[in-house]
């Protein structure tokens, strides 16, 4: 007879292990992993003599009576443990040291030797010490290249997972709706679709390498009112579901995502972290979520403190967990007030019972209940010599960041010779500064820019040494003009001088990210408008008045109001946070090294006031002639994107006129590099509806291809579409698909449209709980013209 225990059995299911082991557990083991453990004693030096706190997390410091003993919380077992890595500069040794003395002391603790799932952020890459820097998740958007960061996040799973790692805190799906949110820098762009298609290409990648990745904020944090960090959500049912939930609802069903994280934000007075009709009814119960819902950092005690829809934080704990929330982050606050709840039969022990059951299936598919589990893989040994930055992952962030860079104009300046010999003069504030090509939730600006100036735990080249490597011939002079924030005018006038002098300008601007109104971008740095930050724009107005050619590189996280220059600049160039390789991908795409292919994922805005708007709207939300005198048309739309070689579409066909409201209909087109050199160019299927029973977007991005052609070389791009991907909320609330003629356009963006046909929907109309998603794509390569 076997004497193992049925949760120690591998031949079980994960579900009967999980089973068997909460069927043995008291009330306070099980209350045990619902929550984690977050060692803040060394997260950041003392700053109080300076009146400020350096939170890395909303109201960090407000959190401190909370924070109990590490014994003490481990007395009954634990769920998580919160950032070993990402909290303060330790190398990867003592990262792993650290992790697996922890680990030990959680088995030894608890009566099952449960260990805890380790997590930690993973938006450019694993945010840790000396770990490589990916570009931000707005750059992703910019490469319209799911393969690519599938491979970019199979990469930060792997080195995550080769150090003891089980879940990644990435990626970010909510879709942009205003551009002064601080956190657009971390989302995948403007379009629904876009979003979820990268997102959940990156939920595959990092998921492949053994690390449940854990989309966040569901849903509709970035609807907040005026762009405001946690600020209220007043959103209709029809643009909560055909935009916000659509990204989510895509890496839940079509990437099996294995956690899911909460909004900070109430949406129309409900907060997401209470919401069982989001967490519950929707996630579960119609999407068949199966994983795991986390609580973002504090977002339960929210809901007393900030929220105030409870009275205090053991009713928040109550909320949470009926709502669906399973696990409480950074470290239990109400759910380790529970207990009495249940005792006094406030909180029905079945929801306790509910969320461990998932935690603990969960670990069983981790293999975290297996015997003789170690809490760091065997091939990692004592954690002696561990790279976290090798030559392969900057290759990729490379490769990640040169897709990403928008040649947004030129006049022909670009690309500059490599053997260039004249005067240039760099001006601006991000030209060197290494810290604007990094994301908020990058190691350095996240955690270190708390420890030390000028150690970022990886080699990060700025923009002007990228610029100097490769133009080596040049006369180059550098003037900063102004910083990235402090309206500090006194360098402006040798920046004007120097641009006099010069053959040409390079001007940088941008962004600096950080958190909570220390940066310019990032959580909490949300602006009052689209001007660029501080006084960068008196300074381009100032250099551009001199009548030199300007190129004019943007590198931000948002993006800014650039249309009131682009009539006086020789090029501009969008580089969205390009990561540890950002200098060397923007200086190749200036001397042409590197094609540019990167398409813009969010317009940029003509003028700095007025609602910031994205092209996904009806036709009352565009310019309307003679109604408004406010126009809201962007000077570059969502898409758009140029390079040194042009590409021609034509031969657009469909396989059939008519589509069955429950049929399928190719759409194909032929696409020609008609330049002289290999270019890639972003191939965009779009959707108009010129009649429904609700108003309905202009266009909308209904799918889209990369494709990489030589000189004159043609290939034909063939969509596949289903027609329930024509299916938005009618005026019943309910997913419709309805008869009648539709768009469908092919183009290089949201409004330069090359070739369309109609098509007509024909039956009844239906109702589709569970919709197909995705637009399958085929590249067929054909002869040159």
């Amino acid at each position: 007879m076997s004497t193992t225990a049925p949760w120690h059995d591998t031949t079980a299911s994960p579900l009967e292990r999980a089973t068997a082991l909460v069927e043995a557990m008291t009330l306070a083991e099980k209350l045990a992993q619902l929550g984690g453990y977050w060692d803040r004693a060394t997260s950041a030096p003392d700053t109080a003599e300076q009146g400020e706190h350096q939170d890395v997390a909303p109201l960090q410091h407000a959190f401190d009576e909370a924070h109990r003993p590490f014994a003490t919380v481990i007395e009954n077992g634990l769920g998580q443990l919160t950032r070993v890595f990402g909290t303060a500069p330790v190398s990867p040794e003592e990262g792993v040291k650290a992790l697996r003395s922890a680990q030990e002391q959680i088995m030894s603790a608890s009566r099952f030797s449960i260990p805890a799932v380790a997590h930690e952020e993973c938006l450019t890459g694993f945010t840790a010490y000396g770990a490589t820097v990916y570009p931000a998740a707005i750059a992703w958007g910019a490469t319209f290249d799911p393969s690519l960061i599938e491979r970019m996040a199979a990469a930060i799973g792997t080195d995550m997972r080769s150090v003891g790692i089980q879940q990644g805190l990435s990626p970010l799906l909510d879709v942009v709706r205003d551009y002064r949110w601080g956190r657009v820098e971390e989302t995948i762009g403007e379009d629904p679709y876009l979003v979820g298609t990268l997102g959940t290409a990156y939920v595959r990648g990092l998921q492949s390498a053994g690390v449940i990745a854990t989309l966040k904020h569901f849903a509709g944090y970035s609807a907040s009112r005026a762009g405001r960090n946690h600020a209220p959500v007043s959103i209709g049912p029809r643009e909560f579901q055909d935009v916000i939930l659509m990204p989510f609802e895509m890496a839940v069903r079509e990437g099996q995502v294995g956690s899911v994280m909460n909004s900070y934000s109430d949406l129309d007075g409900v907060p997401a972290a209470a919401s069982a009709e989001l967490l519950t009814t929707i996630l579960r119960d119609r999407w068949k979520f199966e994983g795991t819902v986390v609580s973002d950092y504090w977002a339960v005690a929210f809901l007393d403190l900030m929220h105030r829809v409870t009275s205090d934080r053991a009713q928040s704990g109550a909320a949470a967990l009926v709502a669906g929330i399973d696990v409480e982050l950074p470290e239990a606050d109400g759910y380790a007030r529970l207990a009495e709840a249940v005792a006094s039969g406030e909180l029905d022990v079945r929801y306790v019972n509910r969320a461990v059951l998932r935690v603990l299936t969960q670990k069983a598919r981790l293999g975290l209940l297996d015997p003789g589990w170690e809490p760091v893989p065997a091939h990692t040994g004592d954690g002696t010599a561990i790279n976290l930055d090798s030559a392969h992952n900057r290759r990729l962030a490379r490769e990640v960041a040169e897709k990403s860079i928008v040649l947004v104009s030129n006049d022909g300046v670009l690309p500059l010779n490599d053997r260039f010999a004249g005067r240039i003069a760099i001006i601006g504030p991000t030209a060197d500064e290494p810290r604007s090509f990094l994301g908020c939730y990058s190691f350095p600006n996240h955690v270190m820019v708390h420890h030390s100036d000028d150690d970022l735990g990886v080699d990060v080249p700025s923009l002007l040494d990228g610029l100097r490597d490769t133009l080596p011939f040049a006369d180059i002079r550098y003037e900063q003009g102004v910083p990235i924030l402090d309206p500090d005018p006194r360098g402006i006038d040798a920046a004007v001088r120097a641009a006099g002098e010069a053959d040409l300008v390079i001007l940088a601007i941008g962004d600096l990210a950080a958190l909570f109104g220390r940066g310019t971008s990032g959580e909490g740095c949300d602006a009052e408008d689209l001007s660029l930050p501080g006084l960068q724009d008196q300074l381009v107005r100032l250099v551009l008045k001199i009548g030199k050619p300007v190129v004019l590189v943007a590198v931000t996280g948002r993006p800014y109001a650039l249309g009131q220059y682009s009539d006086q600049c020789a090029a501009i160039v969008q580089a969205f946070m390009p990561g540890e390789e950002g200098a060397a991908a923007i200086a190749r795409v200036i001397t042409g090294a590197v094609n540019p292919s990167g398409h813009l994922p969010v317009a940029i805005p003509r003028t700095p006031g007025g609602q910031p708007h994205t092209y996904l709207a009806p036709p009352l939300g565009h310019h309307s002639d003679g109604i408004s005198n406010l126009d809201p048309t962007p000077a570059f739309p969502f898409g758009h994107g140029l390079s040194y070689t042009r590409f021609a579409y034509d031969e657009l066909r469909t396989s059939a006129a008519q589509m069955a409201t429950d049929g399928s209909v190719t759409v194909s087109v032929r696409v020609t590099n008609i330049g002289d050199r290999v270019g890639a160019d972003v191939v965009q299927l779009y959707l108009s509806d010129p009649v429904a029973s609700v108003t309905r977007p202009v266009r909308s991005l209904l799918g889209f291809a990369r494709v990489e052609l030589g000189p004159r070389e043609s290939c034909t791009v063939e969509f596949t579409v289903h027609a329930d991907r024509t299916v938005f909320t009618g005026a019943d609330l309910k997913r419709t698909v309805e008869p009648g003629e539709i768009v469908l356009a092919v183009g290089h963006s949201s409004t330069d449209i090359a070739e369309s046909a109609r098509v007509h929907l024909v039956g009844r109309t239906r109702n589709v709980e569970r919709p197909v998603l995705t637009t399958p794509v085929r590249v067929r390569r054909s002869a040159g013209r």
